[in-house]
């Protein structure tokens, strides 16, 4: 078990900075144990799984399985084979987009999304509706941020085929309730696709027990590399899809003019993956379950109903949040661009986001152009929010002189 008081010093880039990072929404720092992982890699292992016949090659190929095996465990698949490894999330969104959507879809049938979704679950689904002539409908969200049930049984009708739905909202922190509205999902014949990328470092998510059909998330945004992403879908469902990457590693014979392709994960698995960054990911998941959810979120919750304690006594300050402990707090400084603000506190080494966060639509609802962002991770402290909270009251006063009320 990890003493997460201070867990700041497994991270080399906040042991050996005295930066504020609160943009683990957009990437988490790695803990050494990660980093120390790829190095060995590289430095001892390096070889191309199922390649050769010789130990390194068989060696890898064992660890890339081992790997595939701690995931599928991590969200409760029902086995390893319904494990397929991307470069990301965004991959993993667009595969089934293309591989199941195109098949399955034609004129008339509906794609419901929630508005919260990131531009990655969204703008694929946008093109297979344009080029299958299907229609996208939205669950719009409550002002407490969250999608009202009335939405889900308005919008998810016997023309619903497809629903897609995130876990966690990267702008607002809205926890969705998966399970339900996958349950109303099934009970007309649609398939549900998740996207875990912003919850997975932060709650527990159980593919089995929410019955998704599909889900994506990335191994950077969890203590784990760049470069890596996992597409979760049920065995029944991979088998019936093409492949959406053609190439070696995915193929059983091919033939001059036909080719047949390999059992699942590998029909999905074309090229070389990056092997050294799964087997990171397998540290950062080892990382996270000696740590574990419970004092994850019991952490992050600490810090979250701290920070919007705080924000919320900053009268220039305008919150979009939920109220329950997210570990993502979106926010405005009235009268000044959220990007001043950023460039402002990165002067002041304190690292955040700000912009539209890959979700347009949602800020569109919510009339903003952009938004200040700060996300959590187990690393955080609450001297992390001081600084940010001092920073901005004085950024505001070298301001408020020329702000006009």
């Amino acid at each position: 078990m990890r003493d997460l008081k201070n867990i700041k010093n497994e991270f080399p880039l906040l042991r050996d900075s005295d930066i504020v990072y609160l943009d683990s929404g957009a990437t988490s720092q790695k803990p050494k144990c990660v980093v120390d992982r790829i190095q060995r890699y590289y430095e001892k292992e390096n070889a191309n799984p199922n390649h050769g016949a010789y130990k390194l090659s068989i060696k890898t190929g064992e660890e890339v399985q081992e790997v595939r095996e701690k995931v599928a465990k991590f969200i409760n698949a029902k086995n390893a084979e319904e494990i397929i490894f991307t470069k990301n999330a965004t991959e993993a969104l667009n595969l089934v987009a293309q591989s199941y959507g195109m098949a399955n879809l034609k004129k008339g049938d509906e794609i419901v999304l929630s508005i919260m979704e990131h531009h990655s679950n969204l703008v694929p689904w946008q093109q297979v509706a344009l080029k299958k002539k299907a229609k996208i409908n939205y669950l719009y969200i409550d002002k407490n941020f969250e999608i009202p049930e009335s939405e889900i049984e308005k919008k998810i009708t016997k023309n619903t085929k497809v629903v897609c739905v995130l876990s966690v909202s990267n702008v607002l922190g809205t926890h969705n309730n998966i399970e339900k509205i996958a349950k109303k999902a099934h009970s007309v014949g649609a398939i549900v696709v998740a996207d875990l990328t912003q919850g997975v470092a932060h709650v527990p998510f159980d593919v089995q027990k929410t019955d998704v059909d599909f889900a994506g998330f990335s191994a950077h945004k969890m203590y784990g590399p760049l470069g890596v992403g996992v597409l979760y879908g049920k065995r029944e469902l991979l088998e019936k899809m093409d492949p959406f990457l053609m190439g070696g590693s995915m193929v059983e014979y091919v033939y001059e003019q036909k080719t047949t392709f390999a059992e699942l994960p590998k029909k999905f698995e074309a090229g070389t993956q990056n092997l050294a960054g799964i087997i990171g990911f397998g540290a950062a998941i080892d990382f996270m379950n000696e740590i574990g959810y419970k004092a994850i979120t019991k952490k992050e919750a600490e810090l979250s109903k701290y920070a919007l304690a705080c924000l919320k006594k900053l009268s220039f300050v305008e919150i979009y949040a939920t109220k329950n402990n997210p570990a993502v707090i979106s926010f405005n400084v009235k009268n000044i661009h959220p990007h001043d603000v950023a460039s402002l506190l990165d002067a002041k080494k304190i690292c955040i986001r700000a912009g539209n966060h890959c979700a347009q639509p949602l800020l569109r609802f919510l009339n903003l152009d952009s938004t200040l962002r700060i996300s959590f991770g187990v690393y955080n402290t609450k001297e992390d929010i001081d600084a940010l909270v001092k920073a901005l009251v004085e950024i505001y006063d070298k301001f408020k002189k020329y702000i006009k009320e």
